[in-house]
């Protein structure tokens, strides 16, 4: 029903920036409605956790560990988040995912995982 389009990421120096960016697409050609979207990540020998999440309504969410360093924002028109990530860290060097919880005409609301990014944080 819904596939999710991931780019950005990269390899960059601790204190660096890097940008993600995640479109939900409807694969049916009907009506998508985004209600959330957000970024998890999961580094080697580490649980998948999240990072940030925002509403369609712009309500977000930010893991601790990113708060004042990472910024979400949802454009609702084209159904695509936004992260930046400044003054990254060794430690935010993780695989990150995209998720959304959509709906469509023909099916009920459900969540969908992007395929994921590599960011890499070098000291």
């Amino acid at each position: 029903q819904v596939r999710l389009e991931e780019s950005g990421g990269g390899l960059v120096q601790a204190g660096g920036s890097l940008g993600l960016s995640c479109a939900a697409i409807g694969t049916t050609g009907g009506i998508l409605r985004v209600s959330s979207m957000g970024w998890y990540r999961q580094a080697p020998g580490k649980p998948r956790e999240s990072v940030a999440t925002i509403s369609s309504g712009g309500i977000t969410n930010y893991a601790d560990f990113v708060k004042g360093r990472f910024s979400i924002s949802l454009d609702n028109a084209k159904n695509t988040v936004y992260l930046q990530m400044n003054n990254l860290k060794p430690e935010d060097t993780a695989d990150y995912v995209c998720n959304a919880f959509a709906r469509t005409p023909i099916w009920r609301e459900a969540e969908y995982w992007g395929q994921g990014i590599q960011v890499t944080v070098s000291s």
